[in-house]
């Protein structure tokens, strides 16, 4: 009677949690902050404010004046300027040497036929991608071939020799064959994305190139033409005729420094941080894209604005906790910052990294995306922010439900001056190559998400100008971001059950779509494989269902430890326990069922010795690994003796840093094996897993 009420309750639950964003109840919206406060942020919000931020500091990529480099960049001063402009307290400013002494810098790149006709190829002036970074100063009049795609073999059919290489591909490549074949230079015809922009030229960067024995060649340099310009140069090559050129390059040399500006919003506990915000205004010194690398430190800037503004007005309360602000280069500079300001950054909780977030969705055939925080750092700020995507995304549409309603668009937040459109946006699993990666390193342990818009269609291409970014994106990108920090940085024990009762419903529907995998995984079995398929579909519901339990349990933080709103805490966790349980129960039937199609036994759950083994062991951190500081599991495991590393190999790559996460005094070992697996299409060999976490123990990370 037991198993059957399970499935009872089961398909009852699956039956009232809508699967995503598929089904919406059209006549009923909310958001975890009151309406008034929303009202005020959804008001003081400026898409074009943001806009005009993008166009200040990165409408187009252009040559930077040699003073930059050795003071201050420009869009770390306006940033600075314009936060101490807005009164924004505790507003710092590092600067710091980069990696590197040296970064390289273009001044002059011209290319001027001047046979058979006089007349202009490329100029850096007109567009900066037009030179290539890397390129080295010259000064040279010399004949143009042909090299088709630039290959090996296509350059070694043509006489480069003291010419200029002309091919039709990606630049490194035509370079580095080129040069070892004596070319002086190089021209690539650029297409990364020639059907959607023929005007679109990619990043490009060369270096000195190896030689056939073992020598340094030096990396000359390269252009870059655009389709629609260069296939006029390439079919006059084909066609034979003898075109010769005058390359005048400039380059230099110049200090490469991190400059890093941050700033704080106090609460009435100034000493707890909420929220760590994050954008990266810098991809290196020469990039300088409108939406990657300006919206998101745009729109990060207008939060600063608005928040400050409607707290200091007092149109919304001043919050219990404070809320950070951090803009700098991408990596280079988010790293020392978490180390500089480690003490200040430890305990706060939660990052929210904002990347690309300025792109006009439907010029982009885009979504506006939410990338989760991994099963190692499961947390309440993706249910938050996902609460404020989906009051925004279903508020700025028509519905047919609402024709005969006042206001058809029910919650309308759009830019005076920008797209009238639906917003378009996307829940969706962990994606790291941004800062929010510094922030969930392991020895950091602020769990970070990221927004960000993609597909971006002039990404890292001489086509994203701010004329691909839209006031009424960013506007919304602002109301998001605003509020999602300040339900956090605000929250009581009030705030604390809305939250988890949005966590509880949420993971159901998250559940339920697993169970839709596991279902189909069953289904798709044969006799041969069944078992197997079985076991991964019960452990691909186990660990989400440990991963929800972990998210609601992430919300005590916010609580005043009272005993009843805890025990609510608890009873939601126990009743997502419940429903994993359930649907474990209905996959059973599932595959019962599989197995009298297939005509074979239904298999268990056997597990192999090794796997009982792993069951039995539940690590846990040792005394100060909690949150000890950026970096130091790899400095702890580089301490490591050759013959230890050898006791324990590891024969695959593997996510060394989420393994580590994963390790909380609670998990099994073969419960991380689950959950690094249910993260990812491919799965983490267990072996490894084992051998990794015991040389975590041999490094003093962890103890069993």
């Amino acid at each position: 009677m037991e198993r059957k009420a399970l499935i009872i309750f089961s398909i009852c639950i699956l039956a009232i949690v809508p699967d995503g964003n598929s089904q919406y109840t059209p006549w009923y919206y909310w958001t975890l902050l009151p309406e008034q406060y929303m009202d005020e942020i959804i008001g003081e919000a400026s898409g074009e404010t943001a806009y005009k931020t993008i166009m200040e500091t990165g409408g187009y990529t252009k040559n930077r004046r040699i003073s930059e480099y050795r003071d201050t960049l420009y869009e770390a001063a306006y940033i600075y300027d314009k936060l101490n402009w807005y009164g924004i307290p505790g507003v710092r400013f590092d600067i710091l040497p980069g990696r590197t002494e040296l970064t390289w810098n273009g001044i002059k790149g011209e290319l001027w036929e001047v046979s058979p006709n006089r007349q202009k190829i490329v100029s850096y002036r007109d567009n900066a991608f037009q030179l290539t970074m890397g390129s080295n100063s010259a000064d040279i009049t010399t004949g143009l071939v042909w090299v088709g795609n630039g290959s090996r073999e296509e350059i070694g059919t043509a006489d480069v020799q003291g010419r200029i290489a002309v091919g039709h591909g990606n630049v490194m490549t035509i370079h580095a064959n080129a040069r070892r074949a004596g070319a002086a230079g190089v021209i690539a015809i650029s297409d990364s994305r020639n059907y959607i922009d023929p005007l679109q030229i990619p990043q490009g960067r060369i270096g000195d190139v190896p030689g056939p024995g073992g020598e340094r060649i030096e990396a000359g340099f390269a252009f870059q033409m655009n389709i629609r310009e260069g296939q006029h140069l390439r079919d006059r090559l084909l066609r034979g005729e003898k075109i010769e050129v005058h390359a005048q390059v400039e380059t230099s040399m110049e200090p490469n420094t991190i400059q890093n500006i941050d700033a704080v919003i106090p609460g009435k506990n100034p000493d707890a941080t909420a929220v760590i915000f994050s954008a990266h205004i810098f991809e290196g010194l020469v990039k300088q894209g409108a939406n990657d690398n300006k919206s998101g430190g745009a729109a990060l800037l207008e939060i600063a604005r608005v928040l400050n503004t409607l707290i200091e007005e007092g149109r919304i309360p001043r919050p219990e906790r404070s809320i950070r602000f951090w803009w700098g280069p991408e990596f280079a500079g988010s790293r020392p910052w978490v180390d500089m300001h480690f003490e200040e950054i430890k305990d706060a909780y939660c990052n929210i990294n904002m990347d690309m977030v300025g792109e006009w969705l439907s010029l982009h055939n885009a979504h506006f995306s939410l990338m989760r925080t991994t099963f190692g750092n499961s947390h309440y700020v993706n249910d938050v922010l996902e609460n404020y995507f989906r009051f925004v995304g279903e508020g700025n549409r028509e519905r047919v439900h609402n024709r005969r309603e006042v206001n058809v668009i029910p919650h309308r937040i759009v830019a005076p001056f920008g797209a009238d459109e639906p917003f378009y946006y996307s829940i969706e699993t962990h994606y790291g190559s941004s800062d929010h990666v510094v922030f969930n390193d392991f020895g950091v342990r602020v769990p970070g998400v990221m927004m960000i818009a993609w597909p971006d269609l002039w990404y890292h291409t001489s086509g994203d100008l701010v004329d691909k970014a839209d006031p009424t994106q960013l506007r919304r990108a602002v109301v998001i971001g605003a509020a999602a920090a300040y339900t956090i940085a605000a929250a009581g024990d009030e705030m604390a059950v809305k939250i988890s009762g949005e966590i509880a419903a949420n993971a159901a529907g998250r559940l339920g779509h697993q169970m839709n995998v596991a279902m189909d995984m069953i289904s798709r079995s044969s006799s041969e494989d069944l078992a197997e398929n079985y076991k991964k579909a019960v452990w691909l519901i186990e660990a989400h269902m440990a991963n929800e339990k972990a998210a609601i349990r992430s919300v005590h933080e916010l609580t005043s430890a009272g005993e009843t709103i805890d025990r609510h805490i608890e009873s939601l966790a126990a009743f997502l326990e419940g429903l994993g349980r359930s649907h474990l129960i209905a996959l059973e039937s599932q595959m019962e069922i599989r197995a009298a199609t297939l005509n074979t036994p239904p298999p268990g759950i056997n597990l192999t010795d090794d796997e009982v083994a792993a069951d039995k062991i539940v690590p846990q951190l040792t005394e100060g690994m909690f949150k000890g500081g950026q970096g130091i599991l790899a400095e702890k495991l580089s301490s490591l003796s050759d013959d230890k590393l050898a006791v324990y190999p590891l024969r695959r790559r593997i996510d060394q840093t989420e393994i580590a996460r994963l390790v909380d005094g609670q998990n099994s070992i073969l419960m991380i094996k689950k959950m690094m697996d249910a993260q990812s299409r491919t799965e983490t060999d267990l072996g490894d897993i084992m051998n990794f976490i015991y040389l975590m123990r041999e490094a003093g990370v962890v103890d069993f």
